[in-house]
């Protein structure tokens, strides 16, 4: 009885994969955690590392079957697509030059792909992968996890029900500082590599992800943007530092700061909006508490789980109100999205119009943007257009 009542949980559970995010790889391990939290994915295979041998390390280290662990994607893609009970979905978490290479080999076999950000390491390899997913049956599910923490689904809400007016002013900022001097850490081995992170680093790394919660949030179209990269460390082949200015279509203007090289700042992502009716400030580091000022009005502080949050924050919560949800949860919601629309996939439907998720046109953008700050630092940040 107890081994039929196994095997019908593991039938309900989507069989996952991962390319990348071998031993001590940090953000393979987070995605591992966000997957099983709800228990709606089991890990049943995985091609964990460029090099066979770690490979073959870092699926034993998880308990995968020997012949589930392999020594690339390609081969995984092509026996797992074969298999009965092979793979329904696949979490690429290598470096930002492998995501196209991986996910193409994937999705041309339909099987879904949850790909770590930012969408590839160029523009042109963006566009390429755009053109894949959107031929293939298959669901893409870009993991910016911001968009998933409950208070930034509020304030989406807020938004859009017209709590703030029209909409005009819009800041974020995203400053951190572990590559403020040369020091030899591992994750910024590949990070601070252009052949492998692609042009942008700060923008790439954490510009993506400011500019990716501004989309979300408020709805907005960029229309232009005027850039100004910084690589303040001497040798450093990306910028470490970005301050760019932001036209949206219909009148709005904003400010984008993101960098790895203020010092006294870990990971202070900072959100607010303006507009005719009102404000909004949020803050990554306290992620539970979203500040409302309407005009002529007290500042309200709303709470994740408490009074005055609506259902969309509710939907992205699992515990009461003054216990802390974050960084984990909002990866972990992601991976709640990117599972109840495969499973309506597995059904040949398609999820309630509430199931939100990052895709890849949002990817796309993502690319774009860094694209069009490089362009415009060189041209002494003039304002361009995404190519």
């Amino acid at each position: 009885m107890a081994i039929e009542g196994r095997n019908e949980r593991l039938d309900r559970q989507i069989r996952l994969g991962m390319v990348g995010g071998g031993n001590d790889a940090f953000i393979g391990g987070v995605h591992r955690v966000a997957a099983r939290l709800d228990d709606k994915f089991v890990l049943v295979a995985g091609a964990l590392s460029s090099t066979p041998e770690k490979a073959q390390q870092s699926g034993a280290a998880l308990g995968l079957a020997p012949d589930r662990i392999y020594d690339d994607f390609k081969q995984m893609a092509m026996r797992e697509a074969r298999l009965k009970n092979g793979i329904e979905a696949v979490s690429i978490v290598t470096p930002n030059h492998v995501h196209l290479l991986a996910a193409r080999e994937f999705l041309k076999r339909g099987i879904h792909v949850i790909c770590d950000k930012p969408l590839t390491s160029t523009l042109p390899d963006a566009k390429k992968l755009v053109k894949v997913a959107e031929a293939s049956e298959a669901l893409f599910i870009l993991s910016h996890n911001y968009t998933g923490y409950p208070m930034i689904r509020q304030a989406r809400a807020m938004i859009a029900k017209g709590d703030l007016g029209k909409l005009r002013i819009v800041q974020v900022e995203y400053p951190q500082d572990w590559l403020t001097t040369e020091q030899d850490f591992k994750q910024a081995e590949w990070r601070t590599d252009p052949a492998r992170a692609g042009a942008g680093g700060s923008t790439g790394d954490i510009g993506t992800h400011a500019f990716n919660l501004v989309n979300f949030v408020t709805g907005l179209e960029l229309d232009s943007l005027a850039a100004d990269l910084q690589a303040f460390v001497e040798g450093r082949r990306v910028d470490d530092n970005a301050h760019v200015m932001l036209r949206f279509k219909g009148g709005a203007r904003g400010m984008l700061w993101c960098s790895q090289v203020a010092p006294g700042n870990e990971n202070a992502l900072r959100l607010r909006i303006y507009g005719e009716k009102g404000g909004l400030e949020w803050t990554q580091e306290d992620p539970n508490y979203l500040w409302h000022s309407p005009l002529e009005e007290p500042k309200r502080l709303i709470t994740r789980q408490g009074a005055g949050a609506g259902s969309a924050a509710e939907r992205m919560s699992r515990i009461p109100p003054g216990h802390p949800e974050g960084y984990l949860e909002g990866f972990a919601n992601i991976y709640g999205e990117a599972a109840a629309a495969i499973l309506a996939a597995r059904e040949g439907k398609k999820p309630s119009a509430e199931v939100i998720y990052p895709t890849v046109h949002d990817g796309l953008k993502g690319v774009q943007f860094i694209d069009a700050c490089v362009r415009s630092s060189a041209r002494n940040a003039a304002w361009v257009r995404l190519g």
